[in-house]
């Protein structure tokens, strides 16, 4: 009776989490209010950028700074178009000087970008524009939020495997965290990838740079690992995709520049 009862409970607290998701339409698992989601992401983002201070990783070269901002301002204000909650974030961007070919959003619009993959891929405003949009997308489309309720639901359903079989199955923690808990997933980056685009493409970024930037981070990464095992779809497989996108955004893209 007691296996019974905390079945049903945990199914039905899983479908009342699942909601449609307000920019793509999606149904989403969404086990995490996105107070809390901020609340922690502010928290991490304070000690991400504390330790980076210590360590003297912090930006200080006062033309890239104010190019980063610049390009983020424009975002912003798309951003608040394309989700109109996101016009009351507390939106803040820093550039770490590190070699990591890396960039990021939290949930709340806390943002950060490396000097590596500015530096390394020699990248345009309009490179930037389009990696930042995709950043920023994830925040949009509350892939953050996702993530944590994945994890949430991960460590419930290996708890409640071990209740229901009478022994420890936290050995499979490992997989559900390749399957579940990985950064982003493949379809939450492709997500990103169709949204950033026309986030960066109202903001007046040209569409046909993400082509040219994730051409730029397939050759450095030397292609990545298999797809299958990739948080991210295989270089030639995204922009495959994004080609297909640019016919779309072109017009949206010479709209913002007029």
């Amino acid at each position: 009776m007691k296996r019974t009862f905390v079945v049903t409970a945990l199914l039905a607290a899983t479908l009342a989490a699942c909601q449609e998701n307000p920019v793509s339409g999606r149904t989403q698992l969404v086990l995490v209010s996105e107070e809390q989601a901020q609340v922690s992401s502010a928290q991490a983002y304070t000690q991400t950028l504390s330790e980076a201070q210590k360590k003297g990783r912090l930006s200080t070269d006062a033309a890239l700074n104010a190019r980063v901002e610049r390009i983020t301002n424009r975002l912003i204000v798309q951003a608040g178009s394309m989700y109109p909650p996101s016009r009351d974030w507390k939106w803040s961007v820093a550039v770490i000087d590190e070699p990591t070919l890396n960039a990021w959003c939290m949930p709340g619009g806390k943002m950060a970008i490396y000097t590596g993959i500015v530096r390394k891929l020699n990248l345009s405003d309009d490179e930037i524009g389009q990696i930042m949009g995709h950043e920023m997308a994830h925040a949009l489309l509350g892939h953050g939020r996702e993530r944590m309720s994945r994890a949430m639901a991960t460590q419930g359903g290996i708890a409640l495997g071990s209740i229901v079989a009478g022994r420890d199955l936290s050995i499979l923690a490992p997989v559900a965290d390749i399957a579940l808990t990985l950064p982003n997933s493949r379809d939450n980056e492709s997500e990103a990838d169709r949204y950033g685009i026309e986030l960066a493409a109202r903001a007046g970024y040209d569409p046909r740079a993400a082509i040219r930037l994730w051409g730029k981070m397939g050759a450095a990464s030397g292609n990545g690992p298999p797809v299958f095992l990739s948080t991210h779809p295989s270089p030639a497989n995204r922009i495959q995709a994004l080609n297909a996108l640019v016919p779309q955004m072109t017009p949206l893209y010479e709209k913002a520049r007029r």
